[in-house]
């Protein structure tokens, strides 16, 4: 079947695009023709905005069949735009775009593989340790059902989890040149800038507005009315907190951990992938969306992850940083902003203080289920409770000091991983332009997932069944990061796909 379809999908290529004017001209206005009478069918049977649903999925599922990268731009526009917008009907359950994103990319690579286009799969050593965490979630799932029959809900949130933390080999797999490399780090970079806009819109304009747009997207799943706004400690007297198409601000706040670590270099590297001026205009909108937030982790972690890279090759990032404390501490309405950090620093805002409590039930949990944890379903116990703001504790909880151990392995080896990578790259001089941008994009990797790191000390966004593209996009990372250091041990060429 797969062979057939791929026959099929050739000639019609060569068809449409043949040497001979007239046919590719004949074939193109068949197909058009074609098109034309479906669409009108589907608007009579259907309507004019499912049709155009439909039209837009279809013409979106040819452009990926063509193109595996068409399929990674629209899944950035759906982390960074509408991360959980959904189609209006049900098959069974609600897909969300997320979800057709990200299946179609897998679609496009198993057929890849089944009619011989990608003839090898590539399995860096990291590859182990991710596959093996991936078995230990999937077993912590299994084991929990003898505590709790999980919802329909639990089982399809388990499952983008489990996609999530596979698009670590899809990218391995599937990126394999420089070229597609940069491309990518690109639309990430792009979809992080439109996401950071948008959430300085939605906090600039009138509240009344942002209810209204948000309204307006709740016919595709989202949270609509006032209750969607969010304000610190919950208090309408306190500042609003941004918060943009991602629904929480602590969220946001790690979405643009990953997404400024990435840009940060573009802005003082000697090659950037974007012009110098459009590299500043994207980091600010990102750090003025990460200041709007209020979410004192995601801005203790993305200082952490740039004053890493700052210290190791871009000594002027730590100027902007220095420049951009000063600021903070200096300039009247960032006071209430500094007088916070120092509350939560001396433990005494109600925030702090909450989180220590779900520290202290998390540990109460973990000694009781060292393991292999409780699974995703919910604690086996009335006095005890699954959720903690802290990602180590988190997984502890669900997959046991082991699956911890795992993530832990995970994370260090893909950091020193990149750091010998880094070494590599930068061990000449005069670098040429294409080492120039492998080594911004190692840095930013590695500010990015140590933004992260500590980011998730506060939060739990990276392993919350919640937000399955916060974790899609994690794992996303690690892949791009490890098809880098494949590039850069190579002896010749980039392999070519």
């Amino acid at each position: 079947m797969t062979a057939l379809l791929n026959t099929t999908f050739q000639r019609l290529e060569a068809t449409l695009f043949s040497p001979d004017q007239r046919v590719a001209r004949a074939a193109q206005a068949g197909l058009f023709l074609l098109a034309a009478t479906v669409a009108a069918l589907l608007v009579a049977v259907a309507g004019p905005i499912y049709s155009l649903a439909a039209f837009g999925g279809l013409t979106s599922g040819l452009l990926i069949l063509r193109d595996l990268r068409w399929g990674y731009a629209a899944l950035f526009a759906v982390i960074g735009l509408a991360p959980f917008a959904a189609l209006p009907f049900k098959i069974g359950f609600t897909p969300t775009f997320l979800d057709l994103a990200i299946l179609a990319l897998y679609l496009v690579w198993i057929l890849r593989v089944a009619t011989r286009r990608q003839r090898e799969l590539v399995g860096s050593w990291l590859g182990v340790p991710v596959f093996v965490f991936l078995l230990l979630a999937v077993f912590a799932f299994a084991n929990g059902l003898q505590y709790h029959r999980p919802t329909a809900t639990t089982i399809r949130n388990f499952a983008e989890l489990a996609l999530g933390i596979g698009s670590f080999f899809l990218v391995v797999n599937t990126l394999r040149r420089q070229a597609d490399l940069n491309l990518l780090t690109r639309l990430i970079i792009l979809a992080g800038a439109g996401a950071a806009a948008i959430a300085v819109l939605f906090y600039v304009i009138p509240p009344a507005w942002t209810v209204r747009i948000l309204d307006a997207m709740a016919r595709l799943n989202y949270p609509g009315g006032y209750g969607a706004l969010r304000y610190i400690e919950d208090d309408p007297a306190n500042p609003m907190r941004a918060i943009g198409t991602m629904v929480d601000p602590n969220v946001l706040g790690g979405f643009l951990i990953l997404v400024a670590g990435l840009t940060a270099p573009q802005v003082v590297s000697r090659r950037p992938l974007f012009h110098r001026a459009w590299a500043a205009l994207f980091l600010g909108l990102e750090l003025l969306a990460l200041y709007l937030t209020y979410s004192r982790g995601s801005l203790v972690g993305l200082a952490a992850g740039l004053f890493m890279i700052g210290a190791l090759r871009y000594r002027r990032l730590l100027l902007i940083g220095l420049a951009g404390a000063a600021l903070l501490l200096l300039l009247p309405p960032a006071q209430a902003y500094v007088a916070r950090f120092i509350e939560g620093i001396q433990l005494q805002d109600r925030a702090t203080l909450m989180r220590l409590g779900e520290y202290r039930d998390a540990l109460a949990l973990i000694s009781r289920y060292p393991w292999f944890g409780v699974g995703f379903s919910g604690s086996p116990e009335a006095g005890l409770y699954v959720g903690v703001s802290n990602v180590y504790l988190l997984i502890a909880e669900e997959m046991g000091v082991i699956g911890l151990a795992c993530f832990l392995i995970v994370m260090g080896g893909f950091l020193g991983s990149l750091f010998v990578a880094w070494r590599k790259v930068a061990q000449s001089l005069q670098l040429p332009t294409s080492n120039l941008q492998l080594e911004a994009l190692l840095l930013g990797l590695m500010a990015a997932v140590v933004g992260v790191a500590v980011g998730g000390i506060f939060d739990h966004y990276l392993f919350n069944l919640v937000y399955p593209h916060m974790s899609t996009l994690f794992w996303i990372y690690l892949g791009l990061g490890m098809s880098a250091t494949l590039i850069v041990r190579s002896p010749g060429p980039a392999i070519q796909t």
